[in-house]
């Protein structure tokens, strides 16, 4: 497949790679990378949108504009769909070719605060990239800081460029921690509107709590900030 023809190095509706915005992110994240290999760089992004922003499942965006990651370059915390989108966008930025994927997992870092608000164990458009070095597709996703790993006693993901970085199997224990469910593919724009749509019926209480902006304060995910 000629991933440039198919879309996956354009700026669509979400994935504005062309925005000044992801421009000025890339260029922070590579700041002083000069000479830098592809794989060099997709890593240096991947750490970038990873640990430069604070996971937090309680910021679920309700609206469209929310998802675009333009939006999301400049924020803080975020859960792992916006933090997809603000990663593939950053490849193509860098002329790396990449999409936004989605999988439905469970046992996925969880706390019992957040599992009381979802009212299920099953994580829906879990956020994963697909990108394309070399011709070789790699999945990775970049949801969960080192911090908040360190604090649960989950394995840090690290993408190497030559091995997939995608689901937290195990934590550091050994003990299962995350079971694959369903694979819904990847996407060189995003199905927002549908995944709203799933989100609000499947996590009625957590999409009120965003719809009223309540702000949730959990330990287990922002260590007391």
């Amino acid at each position: 497949m000629d991933f440039t023809a198919a879309g996956f190095l354009a700026p669509t509706e979400f994935v504005d790679c062309d925005s000044p915005e992801i421009r000025e992110f890339v260029s922070h994240s590579l700041d002083g990378a000069r000479g830098l290999s592809e794989t060099g760089r997709a890593i240096r992004l991947f750490d970038a949108v990873r640990d430069g922003i604070r996971y937090n499942p309680f910021d679920i965006g309700t609206a469209a504009n929310d998802y675009r990651a333009s939006q999301i370059a400049g924020k803080a915390s975020n859960y792992c769909v916006p933090k997809a989108i603000l990663l593939t966008a950053a490849l193509r930025a860098a002329g790396i070719p990449a999409a936004v994927g989605f999988a439905d997992v469970r046992n996925h870092l969880n706390s019992p605060k957040l599992a009381e608000l979802m009212g299920t164990d099953l994580f829906i458009y879990h956020g994963y990239v697909a990108l394309w070095l070399d011709g070789r597709q790699f999945k990775v996703t970049p949801a969960f800081n080192t911090e908040m790993c360190e604090r649960f006693g989950v394995r840090q993901l690290i993408f190497d460029g030559k091995s997939d970085a995608l689901f937290h199997e195990f934590d550091t224990n050994s003990h299962r921690h995350m079971e694959y469910v369903n694979d819904r593919g990847w996407f060189a724009d995003p199905p927002i509107e549908q995944l709203l749509q799933e989100f609000r019926a499947t996590y009625p209480k957590l999409w009120q709590t965003s719809i009223d902006r309540v702000a949730v304060h959990d330990d287990a995910f922002d260590g007391g900030r």
